[in-house]
């Protein structure tokens, strides 16, 4: 029975020497696991090295020595500055690590490792997305910023060069947060993965290591069964064999009187014999698993687990030395944007100012300056402002009236009719056409103020200044005068007009009708026939001078003014809603729509900050007013969007109006021929799919719907790119321009208003996948 309990391979060892050779090999698993872990940290030392050094690239230049080298590279001596293991801690962790509580207490510890990486990995995530935030919302500060600062009503000179400066310098630091990010970011990645493979290392090493415990847990269980079963019978045995009796009076085997005490020996010496060879069994199975279990299973499983333990921390701990450098990168990259380091000489010339010196640059005096002295070519030369009576309250005398007069030379008199009229007949047309495209615009008397003369007199007989009385203020000429009265003193023309219509109605008339009286005809009598039996005259100021000689004259004389007069009068009308897109384009020769660009101008200028822009109705008379100027004529002055009176400061209408012209279309932006194409890739589920089967459509389009499908997709991305101030996201603007840019068909009207806010929404969102900014 001796000899059956200490049979086995190896167990001929005394306890003491199995307990040394088990320490011996612990200790030699605790080294490997320190050199491992040691060349880890090495390894990770050495990658923060280099992870340091790029880090710090492009700022090298100003640090100290002695600071980069305690930032960025490792200690050389690392195995000195660890300290050195107590004896007594490595003997309690070598009992630990091979007791059956070595494996469980290293599950733990890897669970802790993976708990504390995944922790880490969420602060990286999450530092990542808010730097990330933060320096995309910096851009998109900077970039409405800098549009803002470059409009006209904000200040220029030094101011602007130095506000840019400080622009630019933010979107530098944007950009410097933002590879801080991606930094991170990968950073999280790396310890996604290595969480990954540690969890998987954990579970099977918590299978493979639990069960061979477990195995040699179950055999000692087994065994100890049979080692009380083996007892048992053996007593029993004994006390056959001496014929003791049990407590109670009972004598041994008492049930079995058939049989002699010879025979009841026999059996159970038979069965003791048994016993004690299944227990012998049990003993050389328990021994031999638990060799396998000591010697291989478990220092196998508790090696694995310490390496998985040691490179999961020693790649936290990397990471975490890594998120140090990034750190100090973004602070130092920062610092340096905002004040760099002086140069002496010629090298330091190109380089960008610090944000101090930008804002030091700032002169208010000079820029006040600079913007008052610009406006110094507006300055209208000094007139003397002189009264003049009206001579219907004071008649002049003969006398008088010859002194005011303009005296003709003696080279000068009046020539007869029929010399006028061959020396006018020719020059009428092209000076009536001429005078009357000026007259347009407001610039009477804009080169000297007289028009031009023949022998100091005016070209034309002197009665042809008196005023009609239909006749506007753009078609009366001062004759009277040789000094330039248009644009004097940068006046208006609404207020020329109204000067020179109470001077010259007034005031030429009896002058000019006693200067006719000196010389001959035409009488002032005559001269009021021509108010009634004159033919229409043009708009030009300069009408033909045959159409103010009195009715004597040749019929002839007077046809070719008013078949000119008759054409200019009434010009073409060139609508411009309601007209289809490819019409506008052969008209006009422009691709966009001169009614698109102005309104595009407009909001662009005026409206981006405006909350709830295209969703708000304007003024439906302001609306209608413009949209009658642009059927009359798209390339009036007037229409020119820059200047906010020109639609009475509503940009709403102007929404309005683009609007309208597109609702208005024949055939809506997007083509009836396409509209299936685009609801069918609409209701692709894949965003890219999607995407790139809108954007071969969009190609398929005409030339005239392709330019201002793209001028007003980039117009509603910069508003869109506002929506932080007027609150129109991608969805709202498509709510709004799905059914205007892609029209409504009665029978498919309801059914298709999804998938158009669809499609308009998927155009925005990618608005520069599908279109080139310039």
């Amino acid at each position: 029975m001796a000899d059956a309990r200490t049979s086995g391979d190896d167990d001929g060892l005394s306890p003491p020497q199995q307990q040394q050779q088990h320490r011996e090999r612990s200790s030699s698993l605790v080294a490997l696991g320190s050199k491992a872990a040691h060349s880890d940290d090495t390894a990770a030392g050495a990658d923060f090295g280099l992870d340091g050094k790029n880090s710090g690239e492009g700022h090298n230049r100003g640090l100290s020595e002695p600071g980069l080298s305690t930032i960025m590279a490792p200690p050389p001596t690392n195995e000195a500055v660890k300290p050195a293991v107590d004896p007594t801690i490595a003997k309690h962790v070598s009992d630990v690590l091979f007791s059956e509580v070595g494996i469980p207490t290293l599950l733990n510890r890897l669970k802790q490792s993976v708990a504390s990486a995944k922790e880490f990995a969420v602060f990286l995530k999450k530092r990542s997305t808010l730097e990330d935030d933060h320096a995309q919302s910096l851009r998109k500060l900077c970039r409405s910023t800098q549009d803002n600062s470059r409009r006209p009503e904000h200040r220029q000179g030094t101011f602007s060069r130095s506000y840019d400066e400080m622009i630019f310098i933010h979107d530098r630091m944007a950009e410097n947060g933002a590879q801080f990010a991606a930094s991170l970011h990968q950073m999280h990645e790396e310890l996604v993965e290595l969480i990954a493979n540690g969890e998987r290392g954990r579970k099977l090493w918590k299978s493979n290591g639990l069960a061979a415990e477990q195995k040699v847990v179950d055999l000692e269980q087994v065994m100890r069964k049979s080692k009380t079963k083996y007892d048992s019978l053996a007593e029993e045995y004994d006390r056959t064999r001496t014929g003791e009796v049990k407590q109670g009076g009972k004598v041994l085997g008492a049930f079995k009187a058939h049989k002699s005490a010879a025979q009841q020996e026999e059996d159970l010496l038979r069965k003791v014999q048994t016993a004690d060879h299944t227990y012998q069994n049990h003993v050389q199975t328990l021994q031999n698993e638990k060799a396998h279990l000591e010697k291989s299973a478990r220092p196998e499983a508790v090696k694995a687990l310490h390496e998985l333990i040691s490179e999961i921390d020693a790649a936290v701990t990397l990471q975490m030395q890594k998120f140090a450098a990034f750190n100090e990168k973004l602070l130092l990259g920062n610092g340096l944007i905002v004040s760099p380091f002086k140069s002496q000489g010629p090298e330091g010339a190109g380089k960008p100012r610090s944000l101090r010196q930008a804002v030091a640059a700032i002169d208010n005096e000079k820029d006040i300056n600079d913007y008052v002295a610009g406006q110094h070519g507006k300055i209208q030369p000094y007139s003397e402002v002189r009264y003049e009576r009206n001579p219907i309250l004071n008649p002049p005398s003969s006398s008088a009236a010859a002194a005011t007069i303009v005296q003709p030379t003696p080279s000068s008199t009046y020539l007869p009719q029929q010399t006028v009229t061959q020396s006018t007949a020719s020059e009428a047309p092209s000076q009536s056409f001429t005078m009357g495209s000026r007259s347009g615009a407001g610039s009477f008397g804009s080169q000297g103020g007289a028009l031009p003369t023949q022998g100091g007199l005016p070209m034309g007989p002197p009665g042809s200044n008196l005023p009609e009385p239909n006749r506007p203020f753009g078609q009366t000429q001062n004759h009277g005068r040789s000094v330039s009265h248009g644009n004097m003193l940068g006046q208006p023309a609404s207020l020329q007009q109204q000067q020179f219509s109470s001077r010259n109605s007034a005031h030429m008339a009896p002058r000019y009708g006693d200067a006719m009286n000196a010389y001959g005809p035409p009488q002032l009598g005559v001269l009021s026939f021509q108010g009634s039996k004159a033919p229409p005259q043009s708009p030009s100021p300069s009408s033909d001078p045959r159409s103010q000689f009195p009715v004597e004259r040749d019929a002839h004389n007077v046809e070719p003014a008013s078949a000119s007069s008759g054409t200019e009068s009434t010009p073409p009308k060139k609508d411009v809603f309601g007209t289809t897109l490819a019409d506008l384009f052969a008209r006009d020769g422009v691709a966009v729509p001169m009614v698109v660009y102005q309104c595009i101008q407009a909001v662009d200028l005026f409206g981006l900050g405006v909350e709830g822009i295209y969703r708000q109705s304007g003024s439906v008379n302001h609306v209608n007013q413009l949209k009658q100027m642009f059927d009359k004529d798209s390339s009036n002055p007037a229409l020119d969007f820059r200047n906010p009176e020109n639609f009475y400061h509503d940009v709403n209408s102007v929404t309005g109006l683009l609007k309208l012209f597109f609702r208005g279309l024949p055939e809506p932006l997007l083509t009836l021929q396409h509209h299936a194409e685009f609801v069918e890739a609409a209701k692709i589920e894949d965003e890219n799919m999607r995407r790139d089967s809108l954007h071969a459509i969009i190609n398929s389009l005409p030339d005239p719907n392709y330019a201002t499908l793209r001028a007003i997709t980039l117009h509603l991305y910069r508003v869109m790119d506002n929506s932080h101030v007027n609150r129109m996201s991608s969805h709202n603007l498509a709510v709004i321009f799905g059914p205007t840019l892609m029209g409504n068909d009665p029978s498919t009207a309801i059914s298709d208003a999804g998938w158009q806010i669809k499609v308009v929404n998927t155009i925005l969102q990618n608005t520069y996948q599908i279109f080139d900014e310039d």
